[in-house]
């Protein structure tokens, strides 16, 4: 009795799953025909990066061999596109060969592309905070007080690695206003950090006697 009581139920169990998949047929299909499109676009993303990433380095490759040859109109132009991809390689690469070649001048058009690097291309964070800091280098020499706060305080009130250095570039700024005050106060910041360098807490120290007398 209990046997053929099993048989029953195992019987109408495979009943109802034949039946949920008859009912169920175009739900299944439709889902089915959904994930297999989802894997190809991403099967086919992942190849158009691939792709993308080699015709980046090529024509990243191209323009440095142009600038040599001295054609500044094509490099400047190349560079720029590449720029514009927001590859978290050559991107980056691109801007520093302008900003270091001197093929770029307008500060607004530099601080333009920095934006992008530091906002746009998803860098990690901590070459995230470099930008950032390199950012307020750029602009040390001629940023006002609240505009450079304002680049390198994302990076100051962080625990980036990159913070030590954001600390000294202020304390250096002041310093060459004349604002004694306030750069030794960055200076103190900068020595009494837990996680520090010892070469860059040396030279901390070092200014603080040499330019404050302690």
């Amino acid at each position: 009795m209990d046997q053929e009581v099993e048989i029953i139920s195992s019987e109408t169990r495979k009943e109802k799953i034949k039946n949920f998949i008859i009912n169920k047929k175009k739900t299944i299909v439709s889902a089915v025909i959904f994930l297999l499109l989802i894997l190809f676009s991403l099967l086919f993303y992942q190849e158009y990066k691939k792709e993308n990433r080699v015709f980046l380095a090529n024509k990243y490759n191209e323009a440095i061999i142009e600038n040599e040859s001295g054609d500044k109109s094509k490099v400047l132009k190349s560079m720029k596109e590449i720029i514009e991809e927001k590859d978290k390689t050559y991107s980056p690469l691109a801007f520093y060969y302008l900003v270091d070649n001197d093929l770029i001048k307008s500060r607004e058009e530099i601080n333009k592309y920095f934006d992008i690097l530091i906002n746009e291309i998803g860098l990690d964070r901590e070459n995230k905070n470099l930008t950032i800091f390199k950012k307020g280098l750029y602009n040390s020499d001629f940023a006002e007080e609240s505009e450079l706060l304002n680049i390198l305080n994302p990076v100051i009130k962080s625990e980036s690695i990159w913070k030590p250095h954001a600390l000294y570039l202020m304390a250096e700024y002041y310093l060459a206003k004349k604002e004694k005050q306030k750069s030794k106060e960055f200076f103190e910041q900068l020595i009494n950090l837990e996680d520090i360098s010892l070469k860059i807490k040396v030279e901390a120290q070092k200014r603080l006697r040499s330019d404050f007398g302690e």
